[in-house]
């Protein structure tokens, strides 16, 4: 994994370069984490062809922990959005590895990196992920970061 522009990462960047993403589809449930560059392994969904599928969240706006009630109304706006667009979609959760953090999320289809970051600057996050069937990415919301690794998408127990 190797980081770029890293004088305006955010402050938990390295959290987000090490976060893994449960996605649901309707067939399954994916655990998609970061592995060394050049590795891609696993689930890539269908649906998305070589498109990019971005992993957006609206909780814990600029990495501050707040009330369920926030999280879940910034969500469902979030989500709200998504739908107005008419894009395609799916449940997301991404959080730490060892599973003690983790925020409700959306996975989509249909947005370009700029497109997807302005979305998390809407809600006010630091980063998003993007996934692509050759790297996972984690792409800082305001300015040009970029974070990027290979993957690996296994079937969630």
């Amino acid at each position: 994994m190797h980081a770029t522009d890293t004088a305006v990462t955010p402050r938990n960047w390295n959290l987000y370069r090490t976060a893994v993403v449960g996605i649901r589809f309707p067939d399954r449930t994916v655990h998609v984490a970061p592995r060394p560059s050049g590795t891609a392994e696993g689930f890539f969904p269908e649906a998305a062809g070589s498109a990019t599928v971005h992993v957006i969240t609206a909780w814990n706006p600029l990495g501050r922990t707040e009330s369920d009630d926030f999280n879940a109304r910034a969500q469902a706006q979030l989500l709200d959005e998504v739908r107005r667009r008419g894009l395609t979609w799916w449940p997301a959760v991404g959080g730490d590895a060892d599973g003690t953090h983790s925020e409700e999320s959306v996975a989509v289809i249909g947005l370009s990196d700029t497109a997807a970051r302005a979305l998390g600057r809407r809600f006010h996050q630091d980063a998003i992920f993007a996934w692509k069937p050759g790297s996972w990415r984690v792409l800082a919301c305001a300015g040009s970061a970029e974070s990027v690794s290979g993957w690996t998408a296994r079937p969630s127990r």
